[in-house]
């Protein structure tokens, strides 16, 4: 179901049909450090697999995220941006707020993400270290290793 929240003139949306995968694409690859190179085919399936939010000023796509989730236990948060002549305005914290209000995600028990620059950010939105790090595994994969489209 398609939801959207609303803010001076700004929205928020979970449809689909309003993403721009041609900007989102752009940013990832082009302006971000975690998926710069990644391919726009890879782009689009991880949007495909995901539940995307994206952040509009009338029908120009400023922001974005996804969550990976089985909406029971657990979700990551995943390529949040807002692009940057939007940044300042609070708008990348109202994004992180309506993803963790969204009413399919209360009953979540975990919700994990990884920045390299943003942990202050998070932590104001209630995120901290992991509580027991002893418990967490990773299977890191060499890029040599990765086979995307």
């Amino acid at each position: 179901m398609v939801q959207e929240w609303h803010r001076e003139e700004y929205t928020i949306s979970t449809d689909r049909q309003r993403l721009d995968l041609q900007e989102i694409h752009n940013f990832l690859a082009n302006h971000s450090y975690w998926a710069i190179g990644r391919s726009f085919e890879a782009v689009k399936k991880s949007i495909d697999h995901s539940l995307p939010f994206g952040i509009y000023r009338d029908t120009q796509l400023v922001g974005f995220a996804r969550v990976l989730t089985d909406y029971v236990t657990f979700a990551y948060l995943a390529d949040v941006f807002v692009v940057e002549s939007f940044r300042r305005n609070g708008l990348g914290q109202w994004l992180v707020e309506v993803i963790l209000a969204h009413p399919e995600l209360q009953s979540l028990r975990r919700w994990l993400l990884v920045t390299h620059t943003a942990q202050p950010f998070y932590r104001k939105l209630g995120f901290t270290e992991l509580e027991h790090p002893e418990q967490h595994l990773e299977k890191p994969v060499l890029k040599t290793d990765i086979r995307l489209p």
